[in-house]
């Protein structure tokens, strides 16, 4: 079993060769290969030599190799693993930076620095899908790419490829209930109701028992003070009937969020600039040649069980599981607001033929506009990166319910576009 992945140098990488040692009994994978452009080649060179010491330590007969040579990589591969960033750390820091200047949320996934983050990042993954069509057509796309969702969307619409797109949020929810609970994840059940970076729990239970009741209760429990990473408003909470997803707090908490990110932006504390300095330290310790396991420090640099979703997607495509897991898939039926080709965040059984998505027993009525309208947003998006059409660019942020100003947001895009030329040329053809 051959796997190719796009990105290789990313300090993501050890996760992913973790994954593969807990799990070669499920899943013998004989050949690793780490693929990644020559801007990134330094990184390559240090992180494969960290996996091929994690696969030596292990004793197992796995070859790693490193490529700049994409098309060598895809060749025959069973799986692709795409964690790849187009424009790299800087490209980001520009996502995060600019619309602030214009009174919008940065962020690399939501609102303007999501949009421009998928325009420079869908036509290189379609790029990729063309040479699997061609190298590899039965191999499975597993996109950890952001923004997941509409990354997915774009190569499930425009590629005969089959692809998946997974985010590690999830399973971190699944922990952070496992830890509150102190039950093993296996006797959690979570519905996951909407987007990749928009979606909300509306059902969890443990060994059967229904606890969101409790969980959203302003007495123990939840009360919005137990939700990993922030605060919630309780009676926002209590009035959903669920738990929102992270992202959720850019639309529900707006202001609090842009002030904080514009307080940081002033001192030079980006979330962009915080991972440049996580991802020097990280590539310091990868130097070790003493090293041979995972770091620690990893789990800082938000990539804390992403081995865990993707490896677990491998296993049960591989071996026909038939468990659930949460994926980025197409809607078919499942939300019946939005198109069947939509493509939506949901729990999925998971066999042979690929992950097919459970109906709902929940979708909370104060949910549905939302999802609506950053779907409709999403899609415009997908068409603009395809095209190079400015104009749908344009009207996609129009949609989008964190940009309050067309004139506003078309001078942000004018800036963003140029910021971002070396990385869009179908935006600037003649």
């Amino acid at each position: 079993m051959k796997v190719a992945v796009i990105g290789g140098g990313s300090s993501y990488t050890p996760e992913l060769i973790e994954g593969f040692i807990a799990n070669y009994d499920r899943l013998p994978v004989r050949e690793i290969v780490l693929v990644d452009v020559p801007e990134g080649k330094w990184k390559l060179d240090i992180v494969g030599s960290l996996a091929r010491r994690m696969v030596e330590r292990a004793g197992l007969p796995i070859k790693v190799e490193l490529t700049l040579d994409r098309r060598a990589a895809l060749d025959g591969a069973d799986f692709v693993s795409t964690q790849m960033r187009v424009g790299l750390l800087d490209a980001r820091a520009r996502d995060e930076t600019i619309p602030l200047r214009y009174g919008m949320i940065g962020q690399e996934t939501t609102g303007p620095g999501g949009m421009m983050k998928a325009l420079r990042t869908i036509p290189v993954l379609l790029d990729v899908a063309r040479d699997m069509e061609e190298l590899c057509p039965d191999a499975w796309l597993l996109n950890f790419t952001n923004p997941a969702g509409m990354v997915t969307e774009a190569i499930l619409k425009h590629s005969r490829i089959r692809s998946v797109g997974l985010c590690n949020s999830p399973i971190g929810a699944y922990k952070w209930l496992s830890g509150l609970y102190g039950v093993p994840a296996d006797r959690i059940h979570c519905e996951f109701v909407g987007l990749n970076h928009l979606h909300w729990i509306s059902v969890i239970q443990v060994d059967g028992v229904p606890k969101l009741p409790e969980l959203l209760g302003d007495r123990e429990g939840y009360s919005a003070k137990n939700v990993p990473q922030f605060g919630w408003n309780a009676s926002l909470l209590r009035s959903l009937g669920a738990i929102p997803s992270y992202y959720l707090r850019y639309f529900y908490l707006h202001r609090e969020m842009l002030a904080e990110q514009q307080a940081a932006a002033a001192k030079g504390e980006t979330r962009a600039e915080t991972v440049k300095r996580l991802e020097n330290e990280l590539f310091e310790i990868y130097r070790d040649e003493h090293l041979s396991e995972k770091p620690k420090q990893l789990e800082q640099r938000g990539g804390a069980y992403y081995s865990e979703a993707a490896v677990k997607l491998m296993v049960s495509l591989h071996n026909d599981a038939g468990d659930v897991q949460t994926l980025n898939v197409r809607n078919d039926g499942i939300l019946d607001f939005l198109p069947d080709d939509a493509c939506i965040e949901v729990n999925c059984v998971v066999g042979a033929g690929g992950p097919v998505p459970v109906p709902l027993a929940t979708v909370p009525h104060s949910v549905v506009g939302l999802i609506h309208a950053v779907k409709t947003y999403e899609r415009l998006a997908i068409e603009a990166a395809v095209e190079g059409d400015k104009g749908k660019a344009l009207l996609a942020l129009a949609h989008h319910p964190l940009v309050p100003c067309a004139n506003d947001a078309e001078r942000m895009l004018d800036e963003m576009l140029a910021a971002n030329r070396a990385y869009l040329p179908s935006f600037f053809r003649g």
